[in-house]
């Protein structure tokens, strides 16, 4: 006869199930495969296009925060909408991205929130060093000006890849965390969504990762569009001669899709420096001979080579302009105090230096518009001029 504290083995065979379902369940969550829904060509194609599209939006940050920021290769997997909780277990910011031209799809950026503090601080004039743990109104506009300029430069990106004009809505952004219930609805209403991951560092204030979310349907159609669609050559073949491996036995897919991946790595190593003795895809030595320069005379650009130069037009430049210059001996900067005066190498009314990168570019004079200085360019300083200033 048992007692009243003890359990029958049939409470105890009960509560064994229970709490082996939980793990189970668990580990079902965890089993999805990338390979089930997307093809590793597919794959490579997504991480492409995030490569050059934050490759842009890296340049774009680093000069609003005025710090070095490296974004590299990202990582794509498959995650399930249902399961978000075990994927962002702490608090993130979603800066939610429309596509309004190019394309019809929604584009999610996702950060934690303890970075996007550090971003917001810098966006505020401080240094990142002791950032407000809360995120007010002020610090969430910060953090989506800045995440608007990235995802303005990426849509300049796609625009060149894709050989279209690429225009997004100005970003809304949001707190997400999932446990407790916040931003679910701004997510993409498909169960199944696109990871791409980027390991993100600023500086030596941020050594972490920044994600976009996409719609799987939404990925592929880009895929779709970057091999049969008017994507560039280029990038085109960096990724794949084809999206899907031929059809045929489970035995013959599996070597395709190695055929496939060693295309990949190929495409890749002939985008990249070769050297002498490089062993070729099927084993024979490739010698590589140094390339011979020829001088180049002014010509007219032909539409491909056009549309190579438009990739350049979005890189910041700092343009300075300077009244004058002057030298003076470490006594007299010692000297200097509230009220004293330098006297500079230009005369009134001469004009101004333009300076571009630290090099001189054009002449001016300055002019008020509104209360602000201004400068009014004058002159050009011709090609031969600046290119003897390089020399």
């Amino acid at each position: 006869m048992m007692s009243d504290d003890m359990l029958s083995q049939d409470e105890i065979d009960a509560l064994l199930r229970g709490s082996a379902e939980p793990e189970e369940d668990t580990e079902e969550r965890m089993k999805i495969n990338s390979n089930d829904y997307i093809s590793p060509i597919e794959e490579d194609a997504l991480g492409e296009i995030g490569n050059i599209s934050f490759g842009s939006s890296a340049t774009a940050l680093s000069t609003l925060l005025n710090q070095k920021v490296e974004i590299t290769t990202p990582k794509v997997t498959i995650i399930n909408k249902n399961y978000l909780e075990e994927e962002f277990p702490h608090p993130y910011v979603a800066i939610q991205v429309q596509y309004t031209e190019g394309f019809s799809g929604v584009n999610l950026l996702v950060i934690k929130q303890s970075d996007a503090s550090i971003i917001a601080d810098l966006m505020l004039g401080g240094d990142g060093r002791n950032p407000s743990g809360e995120l007010g109104e002020i610090q969430l506009s910060a953090v989506q000006e800045a995440m608007n300029q990235m995802m303005g430069s990426a849509a300049t990106s796609m625009s060149t890849v894709f050989s279209k004009k690429v225009d997004i809505s100005p970003p809304s952004i949001d707190l997400m965390y999932i446990p407790q219930g916040e931003g679910e609805e701004n997510l993409p209403d498909q169960d199944l969504l696109v990871r791409v991951s980027f390991s993100l560092k600023i500086g030596d204030l941020i050594d972490s990762s920044i994600m976009q979310l996409l719609p799987l349907t939404f990925a592929k159609s880009l895929v779709d569009e970057l091999m049969n669609g008017g994507a560039t050559e280029e990038v085109a073949a960096a990724v794949a001669p084809s999206l899907d491996p031929p059809k045929g036995t489970s035995q013959q897919q599996k070597v395709n899709s190695g055929m496939d991946e060693e295309l990949v790595r190929a495409s890749h190593q002939q985008n990249s420096p070769q050297h002498l003795g490089v062993q070729g895809v099927h084993g024979e030595t490739i010698n590589v001979q140094p390339a011979t320069f020829s001088h180049f005379e002014p010509t007219t650009l032909g539409q491909q080579e056009t549309k190579n130069l438009h990739m350049l037009l979005d890189i910041p430049l700092q343009v300075t302009v300077e009244l004058g210059r002057t030298n003076r001996s470490v006594r007299d900067i010692l000297e200097l105090s509230s009220g004293s005066i330098i006297e500079l190498d230009k005369l009134a009314g001469e004009p101004v230096d333009i300076l571009v990168n630290s090099q001189l570019m054009a002449k001016g004079e300055v002019v008020v518009i509104d209360e602000n200085f201004g400068v009014r360019i004058t002159d050009i300083v011709s090609q031969s001029d600046r290119i003897k200033k390089l020399k």
